[in-house]
């Protein structure tokens, strides 16, 4: 492979515009600039879950992080890189974390130990990508198959956040809605 990245600066952004893979450029502020940062922090986020999290968990963690890759190139091509395969694959382990797992009766507080501390802030952070994603697909159609993934890693990162939880040893935390507690103490 060639070495693609020889030079980190160009001053090519210096003027607030950013290069989109087709070679347009684009203002830094932009919505679809935008979109694809917070795929990055995203993705980011995830460095540091896989950085904590138990060693049976990185593996997927880090194809996450190449799907993700995936989406932000996605995103400057107009190429549909993230497939239904990809959202299958999220959901088939989603499901066999989610068979380890009680169901959840009560809200749940995030926490639970470190890695699935970081894995919740991962998990908001999908979220808001998620948020402005559906904000760009109203303006510029995405790939479906890409919204489906963001959405269902979301879901992922939740389950994931209450399996290394249970891992650690560590109890959840129930919500207490002051609503709850006000009803419970009228009765």
């Amino acid at each position: 492979m060639a070495n693609r990245l020889t030079k980190i600066y160009t001053r090519t952004g210096d003027d607030g515009t950013t290069g989109m893979a087709d070679g347009t450029r684009l203002a830094k502020d932009a919505l679809l600039v935008h979109a694809i940062g917070e795929v990055d922090e995203l993705n980011s986020q995830l460095a540091i879950v896989a950085c904590y999290a138990p060693e049976n968990f990185v593996g997927m963690i880090r194809s996450i992080q190449n799907d993700l890759f995936n989406v932000g190139a996605e995103l400057t091509m107009s190429e549909y890189l993230i497939k239904q395969k990809n959202v299958a694959a999220l959901e088939q382990s989603l499901d066999t974390l989610n068979k380890t797992l009680t169901p959840l009766k009560e809200f749940i507080l995030p926490g639970g130990g470190l890695a699935a501390s970081h894995c919740h802030v991962a998990r908001s952070v999908c979220r808001r990508c998620e948020r402005l994603l559906v904000t760009l697909n109203k303006k510029n159609p995405l790939n479906s198959d890409l919204m489906a993934y963001i959405n269902r890693l979301s879901d992922y990162l939740f389950v994931l956040a209450r399996v290394m939880s249970k891992e650690a040893g560590e109890s959840e935390v129930y919500w207490k809605s002051d609503r709850v507690k006000n009803d419970s103490e009228q009765l």
